[in-house]
């Protein structure tokens, strides 16, 4: 049997095993054992891992832990993503996709897409994966991905803005709520059949989404995502 001494940062803390919620502690393991490996197997998906170091030098994920070490882990920081982040979230993060589109950002979701399609979408299309599920971001195949802390979808989205730097990357109404298709203007009268009597009379400027035929205009619905967008902006 072989022993590690692991610190992790606080931030660290909320994902840790219950028993392990203290500043530091003995971790036991038989055999080669990568870090990622056994970081993991306490419950943090090596997403979530920022800066290590094995007795003062730094790490990284394949590195093997040997008798003795002394391993400090570091979370990732804030990203300044320097090209626009594209995200594909999982099958119960319907609210916050819808969120995160109306900010005019690039969102896959489905809410039947299962754990292979969301692995491969964020692999092969360099998409960063939002999720709750820790086994899912421990897939190997991921290298772009967020772990969820909040339950609540307005938080979920201050969350996904603060972790990415999203605010320079803010467009509004620009992509489709539904389907994410970048929407089109169109003319009022070659939609006039598709209108409500009150928005005939009251809205003269209408946007469509050419996928699914959606139709947004600046409705009650509009000024309450500008309040949205602005505590989004103003939180940073």
């Amino acid at each position: 049997m072989k022993v590690a001494y692991f610190h992790f940062d606080a931030g660290f803390l909320p994902l840790l095993p219950y028993a392990r919620r203290v500043s530091g502690f003995d971790l036991y393991f038989r055999g080669p054992q990568s870090v990622k490996h056994l970081i993991e197997s306490l419950g943090v998906p090596h997403t979530e891992i920022g800066p290590m170091a094995a007795n003062g030098k730094s790490i990284g994920l394949d590195y093997i832990v040997h008798d003795g070490d002394q391993i400090q882990v570091q979370p990732e920081a804030p990203e300044v993503c320097q090209t626009e982040p594209r995200f594909v979230l999982d099958g119960h993060l319907g609210r916050l996709a819808a969120h995160l589109r109306m900010l005019g950002l690039d969102c896959l979701y489905r809410n039947d897409y299962n754990d292979p399609e969301l692995a491969k979408a964020s692999s092969s299309e360099s998409r960063i994966l939002l999720t709750r599920d820790r086994r899912l971001l421990m897939q190997k195949i991921i290298t772009q991905g967020y772990l969820l802390r909040s339950l609540d979808p307005d938080e979920q989205l201050r969350e996904v803005v603060w972790r990415y730097q999203l605010v320079q990357w803010i467009k509004p109404f620009q992509r489709c709520l539904r389907c994410n298709y970048p929407l089109a203007d169109v003319r009022k009268d070659a939609i006039l059949d598709r209108l409500e009597p009150l928005t005939k009379l009251y809205f003269d400027e209408f946007r469509i989404c050419p996928a699914c035929r959606h139709i947004y205009w600046k409705g009650s619905h509009y000024e309450k995502m500008q309040k949205v967008i602005e505590q989004i902006r103003a939180g940073g």
